[in-house]
């Protein structure tokens, strides 16, 4: 073997792909860094990298939230649950709830209006 580093239009023959998509892959590599690594200038008061990533999915009043409409799911029947994790956890319409649950678009937006009516009145 030689004692060399592989050239770029070497490595696009063997493998067949074109010069610039190895040019790119190689600039989409990066050292991945410890979210403790400081990003102040080394005085006391250093900043973190995790202190500048933003999870909104982990504070105390998302998990609040979470766990109240959770319970409040637990009192509706069976029919209004499903609907309303179609339409507001899985993102369908209300045309797709019926085609898919075997009822019609009305039938659906009169439960899914109860079913957040009876949520409205466990929680006043």
């Amino acid at each position: 073997m030689n004692d060399r580093e592989i050239t770029i239009e070497e490595l696009s023959k063997i493998l067949e792909i074109s010069k610039e998509d190895i040019i790119m892959s190689l600039d989409a590599v990066q050292v991945p860094i410890s979210l403790q690594e400081p990003t102040g200038n080394g005085d006391m008061d250093n900043i973190y990298v995790q202190d500048q990533i933003s999870d909104k999915k982990s504070t105390d009043e998302y998990w609040a939230e979470t766990i109240t409409i959770a319970e409040a799911m637990k009192k509706l029947n069976e029919k209004e649950k499903t609907i309303i994790s179609k339409r507001f956890f899985e993102g369908r319409t209300q045309i797709e709830v019926a085609t898919e649950i075997g009822i019609s678009q009305a039938q659906v937006s009169r439960l899914e209006k109860n079913a957040i009516e009876h949520i409205k009145r466990i929680y006043k």
